[in-house]
């Protein structure tokens, strides 16, 4: 995995004592794998399998007012329903913007994200 200067290259979402229900959640509305450090930190794989784009963070508790993580969708509405039946709760959308449509959603830990397509 080659790093990039000023490219956004890992995100940490705090997930508290969540991180099995975090990571299930994950693993099953997004399909993301991950690495395993112990009991308290989850890597996030990255999509192509080398290296880590980010990680779940069990020992800190998810917090309001960190940077909007946004992820990208193929299928927008594919990926909304993959999301609430892992568990997930959409707070925001779908909703179209000038670049195509995109959501707003909580994990289980409460961190917020989103996710937007193209179309």
């Amino acid at each position: 995995m080659t790093n990039i200067h000023h490219a956004i290259d890992y995100v940490e979402l705090n997930v508290g004592g969540s991180l099995a229900e975090s990571r299930a959640f994950y693993e099953q509305a997004f399909g993301w794998g991950f690495n395993d450090y112990g009991p308290d930190y989850a890597g996030i794989r990255a999509a192509d399998g080398d290296g880590e784009v980010g990680g779940l963070n069990g020992t800190t508790e998810a917090s309001g007012g960190g940077p909007l993580v946004l992820l990208y969708s193929d299928d927008l509405d594919v990926t909304l329903a993959a999301v609430r039946e892992a568990g997930g709760a959409v707070v925001e959308g779908p909703y179209e913007f000038p670049g195509g449509r995109r959501f707003h959603f909580t994990d289980p830990a409460g961190n917020v994200l989103g996710v937007w397509a193209s179309s």
